[in-house]
């Protein structure tokens, strides 16, 4: 295939599976570039476009985008979800989300998360006290929720109390049963009476990666015993009026509706006997689990979810009315901790292919020369040979060359020059026998593996560590495309490998519609030419979980609203710029004003011992000096100018 054949915006967008797990949001315009559409309609915002205007901003890459129109529809979405499915089902009470903010702690994005929430009274969770601490002073409708998760000692207690004296709806969810009898003592202490929840802990176990976060066996939640035993302790405290919320969690990406059916059920019930036992509950808080169709195959996959939000919603609503009805109890109000479906579709992040690794495709085929090894000439006369009839036969000859060839060299009777020859003739031949295979009914396994192998390795200019640590840590699965040019065939087959200095560091694992595939479908790569490689659905949990490896830091990044009146559509709200080399430094313990003082009595000492004139001497250490301000990651203008 030729990069440059014909290719219509279609194929491409069948290609990349764009359209299933875009949701709506992305698509491919004529120009052969990602475009977004953050509302789901008309307007739309060409990827290239951003990257052409944070080129101008001087905006080094890799690059987070964050739509910030996308995140209020996923808000409204899922708000008016709920709401349709209530007034269908004649529910008898209301929704009221919560944003947990482990999810993405950026004040930004909660604060706008919040804001698009406002005629729904959508809220707020945290799960430790520096999480509190910013959900208390941003949380202001009293109408809303703000619901603490997570282990609590007397300080953070404290904090949440202090929310109850400001009329704030703060709900201490006990996690433990320790945990009840120390809120109602700092609760007397303070002398406020608090709202509590309970966490059940459901036999009903999740699915996915997260499942261990649910279940009999998780580390969070009262068992039935316990839940008993806490019923008891706030009647005897006379505080049976202060629970008001049950609560459980199954996992953060739950992939089959049947498992979430289960343990709303089951925690209906809990809710319904639990009432019964003379508290004045209110509200039933179904935790997280509301997936992301990262792959758009809609199966049971890890990395998929088999049910679309309105069955979703319509499931858990149908449910808890079904058991409260049978139970003879008042419909509670429906909360959920939907954190990853509302935030993952919003960012987008851009990377800059600096080279490609290429196992096949620019050396042109040897010539053999008079005096070389047998070898050389033996294997140019198979690839000289092939055909379709005996083309796996003509494999195993070139591998079983090539194996002679590494015995004879590791022997030393073979120079360079003739092994890679060899080297090169045996890539060729391998790149011809997939292609004889291409159209086979049947490909053998021995065939995939050589067709893997031929795959490129694509330089990125980012760290996996930094910006997708789910996928180096539990191979999450992210849709990931090239931005632009998808109105050329890509002609090349490889895997992404980051500039970090880590074998782990790469991409190797693709989303596919029957499986995962090994390597993805990219246009060549040519020297002095940006190639931009996007990763869709990262704006769940990546940002703020991404570590130091290497001491790159976070990314910079561009904020964008939709603008009818603006020429292009759109404009940026906000640049944030990434880390600093200084700023990485100084989180590890380096004095950068004692890196530059020990540096200067280096230079200081080679001038004294002429070395260095004082003038170079300058240059360099200023040179030095403003290396510690630059953005950790690579740039490659100077480069691509010089190249060009």
């Amino acid at each position: 295939m030729q990069s440059q054949s014909p290719f219509e915006i279609s194929e491409a967008s069948e290609l990349y599976n764009i359209e299933r797990w875009g949701g709506g949001y992305f698509g491919i315009n004529p120009s052969g570039n990602v475009t977004v559409y953050p509302k789901r309609n008309g307007e739309q915002i060409d990827l290239m476009e951003v990257v052409a205007e944070a080129r101008h901003r001087k905006l080094a890459f890799p690059l987070v985008v964050r739509f910030h129109d996308l995140l209020r529809d996923r808000v409204e979405t899922i708000n008016k979800a709920f709401a349709n499915a209530i007034g269908e089902m004649g529910y008898g009470a209301e929704y009221r989300g919560v944003f947990p903010i482990k999810v993405n702690q950026l004040r930004e994005v909660v604060e706008e998360i919040l804001d698009a929430g406002k005629p729904w009274h959508f809220g707020i969770e945290g799960g430790s006290k520096p999480e509190l601490l910013a959900a208390l002073a941003i949380h202001t409708d009293p109408e809303s929720l703000l619901i603490c998760n997570g282990y609590k000692d007397t300080s953070f207690i404290r904090s949440a109390l202090i929310g109850r004296k400001l009329n704030k709806k703060v709900i201490l969810v006990v996690e433990k049963l320790e945990e009840l009898s120390h809120v109602l003592r700092v609760s007397k202490e303070m002398g406020v009476e608090p709202m509590i929840g309970l966490r059940v802990r459901l036999l009903s176990k999740g699915a996915g990666k997260w499942a261990t976060s649910g279940g009999e066996n998780a580390k969070f939640g009262l068992s039935t015993a316990e839940l008993v035993e806490a019923s008891d302790m706030l009647h005897a405290a006379g505080l049976a009026h202060c629970l008001n919320l049950v609560h459980f969690h199954v996992g953060s990406q739950v992939p089959d509706i049947v498992t979430i059916k289960r343990a709303v059920r089951e925690a209906a019930r809990f809710y319904a006997k639990l009432s019964k036992m003379g508290h004045d509950l209110g509200y039933l808080d179904v935790g997280g689990g509301l997936g992301v169709d990262y792959d758009g195959s809609r199966t049971t996959f890890d990395s998929s979810m088999n049910y679309s939000l309105e069955e979703y919603v319509r499931d858990i609503v149908y449910t808890v009315k079904e058991v409260c009805d049978s139970e003879s109890v008042a419909h509670p109000t429906l909360v959920s901790e939907s954190g990853r479906a509302i935030v993952a579709q919003h960012s987008v992040l851009i990377v800059e292919t600096f080279g490609a690794i290429e196992k096949t495709g620019r050396t042109p085929l040897p010539v053999a020369q008079e005096g070389e090894p047998q070898l050389v000439t033996d294997i140019l006369e198979i690839h000289g040979n092939l055909s379709p009839q005996d083309r796996l036969e003509n494999l195993h000859d070139a591998q079983e060359m090539r194996e002679r060839a590494q015995s004879m060299f590791d022997l030393g009777l073979l120079d360079l020059r003739a092994k890679a020859k060899i080297e090169t003739v045996y890539w060729q031949i391998a790149a011809a026998i997939v292609e004889l295979f291409r159209d086979a009914e049947h490909i053998p396994e021995d065939v995939r593996e050589i067709e893997i192998a031929l795959g490129d390795q694509y330089l990125c200019n980012f760290s996996v560590f930094q910006s997708l640590l789910d996928h180096w840590a539990l191979g999450q699965l992210f849709p990931v495309m090239p931005i632009h040019r998808l109105n050329e065939r890509p002609d090349r087959n490889a895997t992404l490998v980051d500039i970090t200095c880590d074998s782990d560091g790469k991409v190797a694992k693709f989303i596919d519609l029957q499986d995962v595939k090994e390597t993805l479908p990219l246009h060549r790569w040519h020297p002095g030419e940006p190639y931009y490689i996007g990763f869709f659905l990262a704006g769940a949990y990546q940002d703020i979980m991404g570590d130091l490896h290497n001491l790159f830091g976070r990314v910079n990044e561009m904020h964008i609203y939709l603008d009818e009146d603006e020429d292009s559509g759109y404009y940026v709200e906000e640049i944030l710029p990434g880390s600093t080399i200084g700023q990485v430094l100084t989180l590890t313990q380096w004095d950068v004003k004692e890196l530059a003082r020990q540096m200067k009595a280096q230079t200081d000492a080679a001038i004294k011992s002429d070395r260095l004139k004082p003038n170079e001497a300058m240059r360099l250490l200023d040179d030095y000096e403003k290396s510690l301000t630059l953005y950790t990651y690579l740039n490659f203008d100077d480069q691509h100018k010089a190249q060009k």
